[in-house]
């Protein structure tokens, strides 16, 4: 696996942000609440300038949570499986 420089977090939109928008609570949502969420944090997602370089490093890692380069773990799959 290679080892990507995170460097690129320092200009994120959601640095500093808590991270409630980006992954689901300890308690569980419901699927109206997670579909809210998600999309809350895929609209921040859309003006990140690290957009791309948030994605590439969720990929190389195979993060299995949260939204990474506004794409759910659900998209991300469907991107490495091709």
């Amino acid at each position: 696996m290679a080892i990507f420089p995170l460097s690129w977090t320092e200009s994120a939109a959601c640095r500093g942000r808590e991270g409630v928008l980006f992954f689901p609570p300890e308690t569980g949502e419901r699927k109206e609440e997670r579909l809210e969420r998600e999309q809350s944090a895929k609209r921040l997602c859309q003006a990140c300038v690290v957009r791309h370089e948030c994605l590439t490093c969720a990929l190389e890692r195979h993060e299995s949570h949260g939204i990474w380069g506004g794409m759910n773990e659900a998209e991300r799959r469907g991107l490495l499986s091709y």
